[in-house]
């Protein structure tokens, strides 16, 4: 076995340090009681900066997490994790990335009723990189990009977008040698409820030689285009398309990244924005990882509400995480203190979050959707600035 390299941080947008995978790291953290579903959890106050926090209300746990493990099967034996979620039909879908004994990332599924327990879960993956996508570009440097113990590269993070009958998936391939670009493919929803995984043909959609995660597609047309966010900071990106065939390997979306000159103005613990955003009353709400000054090694999730006629617009956003990587099993794994979210849906009125503990096991999350609008309906804080692109 190799040893482990030193990982250092590559030229992209919204990219996090990782190890390898092949060790597990662990860290001591207090054992935090399970908490019943039917009670509201509130955050202890705590000093900042020589000021105390405002009590907010997180999201509570499901008792039973993690709900998505590792199993034998050697396509996911390492890591499941980062799930990414839509709901049709009564019924909550999972798209999962998955870390087998080859080190590469493909994707499972995994299929809920009620939200919390998992009744539908095939032995085999839905997806994973094929064709010209399968194989190294070696005339590129190698990086030391390593997320998640995916170190062979593969399908990594997905996010689903239901817009009408038709299931749209972003998600970041890594060819395991150089390339890390957004990726966009598709499949019609009747097909998806089938199980007939009849993907369309992926296309990359960020450019050749940057690093780019995190992007997310909007639930329904903006102004009569598709809305893709890409990225979070110092300005809400957002790339209006006429058509999705549009881009067809030729066309790009250009954002924040590294090279860039933007990339010194980020507001500093922005690490990216989480599930596809979700239509509200009070605007689009928006989960995003982040990392606070004083508490600089975990990953939290956070919340924004977004103008639903220009979601460039941020209308309040919390000024304190709403979940934030204090079980065990968030905290035991590939990456300790990980909170990582890709997917949430709204069902009768709760919030479901799944996500990623530590790059290994996946919990869910929720909360009243209207308690979150109502705390963050609070805070009017507008501190990211407005910027709309279009191809």
């Amino acid at each position: 076995m190799a040893a482990l390299k030193k990982p250092r941080r590559p030229k992209g947008s919204g990219s996090r340090l990782k190890t390898s995978g092949k060790k597990i790291i662990k860290k001591k953290v207090k054992k935090v009681k399970k908490t019943s579903l039917k009670k509201k959890t509130v955050k202890l106050s705590k000093k900042v900066s020589g000021r105390k926090k405002i009590k907010e209300t997180e999201l509570t746990r499901s008792p039973n997490n993690p709900i998505i493990e590792p199993r034998a099967y050697t396509w996911e034996s390492k890591a499941t994790l980062n799930p990414a979620a839509f709901i049709a039909n009564g019924k909550i879908h999972l798209v999962y990335r998955a870390i087998g004994d080859n080190d590469s990332s493909v994707l499972g599924y995994a299929g809920s009723y009620d939200g919390y327990n998992i009744t539908d879960r095939p032995t085999h993956y839905i997806y994973k990189r094929f064709g010209n996508f399968a194989k190294p570009d070696l005339s590129l440097s190698p990086i030391d990009y390593i997320s998640g113990g995916g170190w062979n590269g593969g399908c990594e993070d997905p996010r689903l977008t239901r817009i009408g009958d038709m299931v749209y998936m972003l998600y970041t391939a890594f060819d395991g040698w150089g390339s890390v670009r957004i990726t966009l493919t598709s499949i019609p929803l009747a097909d998806f409820e089938n199980k007939k995984w009849n993907w369309k043909k992926p296309v990359m959609i960020s450019p050749p030689g940057e690093i780019h995660k995190n992007w997310v597609l909007f639930p329904e047309k903006i102004n009569g285009k598709f809305a893709i966010l890409h990225s979070m900071s110092p300005k809400i990106l957002i790339e209006y398309v006429g058509r999705m065939e549009d881009f067809d390997g030729t066309k790009f979306i250009h954002s924040v990244h590294q090279g860039s000159p933007e990339w010194q103005l980020r507001e500093k613990g922005i690490r990216g924005v989480g599930p596809a955003p979700i239509k509200t009353e009070l605007g689009w709400l928006i989960l995003y990882h982040a990392i606070e000054e004083h508490d600089p090694n975990r990953y939290k999730l956070f919340a924004m509400i977004l103008d639903i006629k220009n979601p460039a617009k941020t209308l309040y956003r919390s000024t304190s995480p709403i979940l934030e990587p204090d079980e065990n099993y968030e905290n035991e794994g590939y990456k300790w203190g990980v909170i990582y979210s890709c997917g949430a849906v709204v069902k009768d009125g709760t919030l479901f979050v799944y996500y990623g503990g530590a790059d290994k096991v996946i919990g869910v999350a929720v909360i009243k959707l209207s308690d979150l609008l109502a705390d963050l309906k609070k805070h009017k804080a507008v501190k990211l600035k407005k910027h709309s692109a279009e191809i």
